[in-house]
């Protein structure tokens, strides 16, 4: 078995393909999902009819408390963590930013931000050579909206994505001589349920051309390069953000 990642947001799109992958490669998985939880014994099933293992987990990130609890619940059913992949994170409906509340801000950073820094604190506590591990990956998932700002749109997730990298950055620096991996793979313009979430079911289709291969990504093509962060083939692969988004 390659070891035992936990996928947060992984009952849905590019989470869900993460999940599956994963498990191809012989990951135990834990499936983490806020609310689907439907679509996650559901994304279960799937590694389970294919011969993996794999559970589901409801939480949400930016609890403290829930985080630990999964943690602790991952190790007592499919062993000690070796893998943290910090997919989780929403997206607010389309707005200027001098139409963003406080509300609307605080949330946005608690389950963008503060969710993949408690994740990861947790997943350093089990890997890192200093706290006695024998060291681990963490992939997080930012995007391509870091780069671009995404005005008139959703800078507050824009700016959510780019203290990923930052944090990619850091951390890779701060736990690389502990055994642990950090990287980051930044997805572009994705056809997934996110932008429906936004209040913009048609984006992929208004934007695609703004791509250099004039297409929107898939789900599946975005999880190709977290599995291969996953993977032995990544091993000398640290603090990269690595861009799946079609050359824009």
């Amino acid at each position: 078995m390659a070891g035992v990642v936990i996928v947060t947001g992984g009952s849905r799109g590019i989470g869900a393909q993460v999940c599956r992958l994963a498990a191809a490669q012989g990951y135990a998985v834990c499936v983490n999902y806020t609310s689907k939880r439907d679509a996650a014994l559901e994304v279960v099933k799937q590694i389970e009819d294919a011969g993996g293992q794999a559970i589901a987990h409801g939480c949400d990130v930016s609890d403290e408390t829930g985080v630990k609890s999964m943690f602790r619940l991952v190790e007592n059913e499919l062993g000690k963590v070796t893998a943290l992949v910090n997919n989780a994170g929403i997206v607010q409906p389309i707005s200027r930013v001098d139409e963003m509340d406080a509300e609307r801000l605080s949330r946005i950073l608690a389950v963008n931000v503060t969710g993949s820094f408690l994740c990861a604190r947790e997943a350093i506590k089990r890997m890192s050579t200093k706290h006695g591990g024998e060291g681990g990956i963490i992939v997080n998932m930012s995007s391509a909206a870091a780069r671009l700002g995404s005005p008139n749109e959703f800078v507050d997730y824009a700016a959510t994505k780019g203290a990923i990298d930052t944090f990619t950055l850091g951390l890779s620096r701060e736990v690389g001589p502990e055994g642990i991996r950090v990287n980051a793979v930044r997805p572009g313009l994705i056809e997934t349920e996110i932008h429906a979430s936004a209040g913009d079911a048609d984006r992929v289709e208004r934007f695609k051309d703004n791509v250099p291969m004039k297409r929107a990504g898939s789900a599946a093509e975005v999880a190709e390069a977290v599995a291969w962060l996953l993977s032995d083939g990544a091993s000398y692969v640290n603090g990269a953000l690595i861009d799946v988004a079609g050359g824009r």
